[in-house]
């Protein structure tokens, strides 16, 4: 199964090709893909934006000086919610402790939802997915984009 219309493609691919250029300059990036529930609690905690998404949009977020990197991006609905957004850190004791904050609120909300989480490694400029409390790093951006495709159509 593919995302179910070309518009939820392209904004899957524009994520995707943000994470991979952020990637290689090792800026850290943390989309939460909200399903079921649109986690208006954790949109609150950030700036409501509700924009197209963008590949340059998700740059200009995570831009190391823009005050709004640090945060999660909340994303519901193809659309971009919120920026700048506290998520839950995951308690479990079994992550390895050379995952940052970053990572474990990836983790803390993939546990308390059923968001798929996209997220960049400041340190590595690893790409991952979290999902259900598991993060599973990616080193194809195909295969990245038709994992997204699959989980959010």
């Amino acid at each position: 199964q593919v995302a179910s219309t070309e518009e939820d493609y392209n904004y899957i691919q524009e994520a995707v090709d943000a994470a991979w250029h952020l990637s290689v300059q090792k800026t850290g990036m943390l989309v939460v893909f909200a399903r079921t529930s649109e986690l208006q609690f954790f949109a609150n905690t950030g700036e409501m934006i509700d924009a197209r998404i963008s590949s340059r949009l998700f740059g200009s977020i995570f831009n190391k000086y823009s005050p709004l990197h640090d945060g999660a991006v909340i994303v519901a609905n193809g659309r971009c919610k919120a920026a700048g957004c506290v998520l839950p850190i995951s308690e479990n004791p079994d992550i390895p402790d050379d995952l940052g904050l970053r990572h474990r609120s990836a983790l803390g909300i993939s546990e308390h939802s059923d968001a798929v989480v996209l997220v960049v490694s400041e340190e590595t400029g690893r790409v991952s997915l979290a999902i259900n409390g598991r993060l599973n790093a990616y080193t194809d951006r195909k295969k990245m984009i038709n994992k997204l495709g699959q989980l959010l159509a």
